[in-house]
């Protein structure tokens, strides 16, 4: 395990392939070190590439990043065209649904953020909503349109990758243990088995495992947010259900809507703390519940799968981006929670932008990995 290589990357879920590709196509040679990946958070994703409907009270200082990251990704997927691999882009907008009366009032309100920030979200009438989606149930009294929102299928999306860094880099089926760290710079990866990965720059990408890598030079505080999802199967007498993404407020929760082009839908997906990693029966149940509210023909279609997957979060929502001062040739790229897939353009870019010495962007500061250190705050 000593052949030295310019660049390792710790964790191959969808950032950490993002990574991995960015820097092989700048010239770099890359190991990507996971014994399983793209298995984790990755496999339950929905893929929807939409700064407008992702954005989220008090995390506002994201949206530079998320329209970054968004505007990046067709040039970042026509990149991959060679693997001949699909990910399933698709231009389809959102469509937003208020149940309740308080349900409208809450995506008015954010409407109004969304435009401050010049966001594209409108109201649009029943009628029209229900012109371009006739499976929008009676329970709705409101619809925003999102149309510069789009989708990726994170599946597929991995499986370009994959076969990108097979092709083009070193793919290293192992877990890693630690960084080899000297207190003054980390010269590479320690695996499971004690071998050692030498590499001129290291890149933490491995979710809520980072935290447990042995000589880290600093405290990643990542907990698990676990998620419920669901793919439904599409039976071929109501294809297409939907053309847009259908997210909705259902008495004040959040339930979305992804269709795909091969005939199912994803739908997910909630959100819990309770150190549960299996799937909930109460949120296979609430999915169900809410999504009916906003497109009743769910109940026709075919269960085809339930998934639960643990998000690494951190303290404030905001994800463990960039270098940590004291540990030259280390980039932490975690803690990305519901953000992953929207992202992985742009953190890719800036991961491999640093590894290659140029300065640090305005505003990616506030991502420090070490900012939760005393004294960082």
């Amino acid at each position: 395990m000593e052949k030295h290589v310019d660049v390792a990357v710790i964790g191959g879920g969808i950032i950490g392939l993002g990574i991995a590709w960015e820097a092989i196509r700048r010239g770099h040679s890359v190991a990507l070190v996971d014994p399983d990946p793209a298995t984790g958070a990755t496999q339950a994703a929905a893929g929807m590439i939409a700064p407008a409907s992702e954005l989220h009270y008090r995390e506002e200082h994201l949206l530079e990043l998320t329209v970054d990251s968004a505007c990046r990704y067709p040039e970042f997927l026509s990149s991959l065209a060679w693997t001949g691999i699909d990910p399933g882009y698709r231009k389809t907008g959102t469509l937003v649904l208020a149940i309740d009366g308080a349900d409208r009032t809450a995506l008015a309100d954010l409407r109004d953020v969304q435009t401050h920030h010049s966001l594209s979200v409108e109201q649009v009438s029943l009628r029209e909503a229900r012109r371009s989606e006739p499976m929008i149930g009676p329970a709705a009294t409101a619809a925003f349109s999102a149309p510069d929102d789009h989708q990726v299928d994170p599946r597929k999306l991995a499986a370009a990758l994959l076969a990108a860094l097979g092709e083009r880099g070193r793919l290293v089926r192992a877990r890693a243990s630690g960084l080899e760290y000297d207190g003054r710079r980390v010269t590479g990866a320690i695996l499971e088995d004690g071998s050692f990965l030498p590499a001129r720059h290291t890149v933490v990408a491995n979710g809520l495992a980072a935290a447990q890598l042995a000589g880290l030079p600093c405290r990643l505080p990542l907990r698990p947010i676990y998620g419920d999802i669901l793919r439904l199967r599409v039976p071929a007498a109501l294809q297409p259900l939907l053309s847009h993404t259908v997210r909705g407020l259902v008495r004040g929760t959040a339930v979305y809507l992804v269709p795909r082009a091969d005939g199912t839908v994803v739908l997910g997906a909630t959100m819990r703390e309770d150190g549960n990693s299996g799937v909930s029966a109460g949120g296979v149940y609430q999915l169900l519940r809410d999504a009916r509210q906003l497109v009743p023909a769910v109940a026709e279609l075919e269960l085809e799968e339930a998934l639960c997957r643990a998000r690494p979060g951190t303290p404030d929502n905001a994800p463990l981006l960039g270098v940590v001062p004291g540990a030259d040739g280390l980039i932490i790229a975690t803690g990305f929670f519901r953000h992953g897939v929207l992202l992985t353009p742009v953190a890719a870019a800036l991961c491999v932008d640093l590894l290659e010495g140029k300065p640090c962007p305005p505003g990616l500061e506030r991502y420090r990995p070490d900012r939760f250190e005393e004294g960082q705050a």
